[in-house]
């Protein structure tokens, strides 16, 4: 899987692997996805950045990614 979805893909995607569940946003099915929401980050509205960052670092250590973003580590209080 590359790190684009098309609608229906993202569509059959469960709930759980987004970083942002309860909108369905920041898709996170593999290691390029994870990175990708790692990219997007800076346009996560600011109340919610706190629980993506936390998923990020999440999907991350589950598929061996390395995250580096301080601003993520930050949020995410580690």
């Amino acid at each position: 899987m590359n790190d684009v979805l098309n609608t229906e893909e993202r569509r059959d995607l469960p709930t759980d692997v987004f970083g942002l569940p309860e909108r369905r946003e920041y898709p996170m099915p593999d290691a390029a996805h994870v990175r990708a929401a790692e990219a997007y980050f800076r346009y996560c509205p600011e109340d919610l950045r706190p629980e993506l960052a936390r998923n990020i670092l999440r999907f991350a250590r589950e598929y061996g990614v390395d995250v580096e973003s301080p601003t993520i580590l930050s949020y995410a209080n580690e």
